[in-house]
């Protein structure tokens, strides 16, 4: 399952997995307890395929910073837990992008960050790669 069926919904803990789009909004299930809820199009939702996270030059996809977490750690879950203290958080994060940007990332930012890769890695999610375009890849056998 890639990204752009993984939902952050404000106000409510943890990712959701898009179901099915209804006509006042869509059906998600929680990622951390199976729960299905109904969320109109009032509420604040976000695709992890379209956050970025501040650097000095740039912003960096999710995907890409989720893809450097697996990268260190050899695709499993990180040492660090999201409730652990700022300055530890800080320095992990520091250690996989030694370039972001510090006024614009907040502790708040990495603890989700960090949240979300072990709930996706629990979840075994845990391709970044960027989802082709509706592409159908062309078979081999006839």
């Amino acid at each position: 399952m890639s990204l752009e069926k993984i939902l952050a919904i404000g106000g409510k803990p943890g990712l959701y997995r898009l179901l099915t789009q209804t006509r006042t909004g869509f059906v998600a299930e929680s990622l951390l307890d199976g729960k299905r809820l109904s969320v109109g199009m009032t509420n604040n939702v976000s695709v992890l395929s379209e956050i970025a996270i501040y650097t000095l030059e740039e912003e960096l996809p999710l995907r890409e910073v989720f893809h450097k977490i697996k990268e260190k750690e050899n695709g499993g879950k990180t040492p660090v837990n999201h409730k652990d203290d700022k300055l530890k958080l800080e320095e992990y994060f520091f250690e996989l992008l030694p370039n972001y940007d510090e006024e614009r990332v907040y502790a708040s930012d990495i603890k989700k960050v960090i949240q979300w890769y072990n709930l996706l890695h629990d979840n075994g999610i845990n391709d970044f790669s960027k989802a082709d375009d509706g592409a159908e890849p062309a078979s081999e056998t006839e």
